[in-house]
């Protein structure tokens, strides 16, 4: 019984008012931050959702085969502040990590990527911070994509925000040949010769998911040209 009245006052003494307020303090503004990152991505996925309705109806055609969204989770935040080494604020996040909120476009062929940027930055409420055009100069590994850092405003009850939202563009060859490297990028236990091996293999695997990206274009013109 005394050992047990000990741990409750050892409880009661971590567990007061004081301890509750200042995880409040820390979790609900970072609730509410990432509660705006997720109504940015819904801006932004409107967007392009709007733009494929569009082309849909005018032009016979969908650039865009799917839509994905993703927000950073806490822990990814966290091991970003660490690696910036930046203070753990709500305006430190902000400033500094920009892919929060993200937001991958998978389209059809390579030049829907660039009609899409294009129809996208034009629009007079979004405004571009940041475009790295890993298509045009593909990393080493072979990874190829377009991505943009934008801001977008998101209109709340009594106020306006301004979020930053990342926007990768991406053929289904790029996104296929991405998504299958990240996986086994991440396996552990190999070798430094299997690993080299591996690295070479997935570089002649992007660079035919390249050729495949040009044949595919290439075909649809000759389609269009005798229609």
């Amino acid at each position: 019984m005394k050992v047990e009245r000990l741990d409750n006052l050892f409880f009661n003494r971590i567990v007061n008012e004081e301890f509750i307020k200042k995880i409040k303090e820390d979790t609900i503004p970072l609730e509410t931050l990432m509660c705006y990152y997720r109504c940015a991505i819904m801006e932004v996925e409107t967007k392009f959702k709007v733009l494929n309705e569009q082309f849909s109806l005018r032009y016979d055609q969908n650039p865009i085969e799917t839509i994905k969204t993703r927000l950073k989770s806490e822990e990814s935040i966290l091991k970003k502040i660490k690696k910036k080494k930046l203070s753990y604020s709500l305006k430190e996040i902000e400033e500094n990590i920009f892919d929060i909120a993200g937001i991958r476009v998978i389209c059809s062929f390579e030049e829907d990527i660039y009609l899409l940027a294009d129809c996208l930055l034009k629009q007079d409420d979004i405004k571009l911070i940041e475009m790295k055009d890993y298509i045009k100069h593909p990393k080493d590994n072979g990874y190829r994509s377009l991505h943009l850092i934008v801001e977008v405003p998101i209109f709340l009850q009594n106020e306006k925000r301004i979020m930053k939202v990342e926007v990768q563009l991406r053929t289904i060859a790029m996104d296929f040949w991405a998504s299958l490297e990240h996986k086994l990028r991440y396996k552990k236990n190999l070798s430094y010769d299997i690993s080299k091996e591996i690295s070479e293999d997935l570089l002649e695997c992007a660079a035919i998911s390249r050729m495949l990206d040009h044949k595919m274009e290439i075909i649809r013109h000759r389609i269009s040209e005798n229609k």
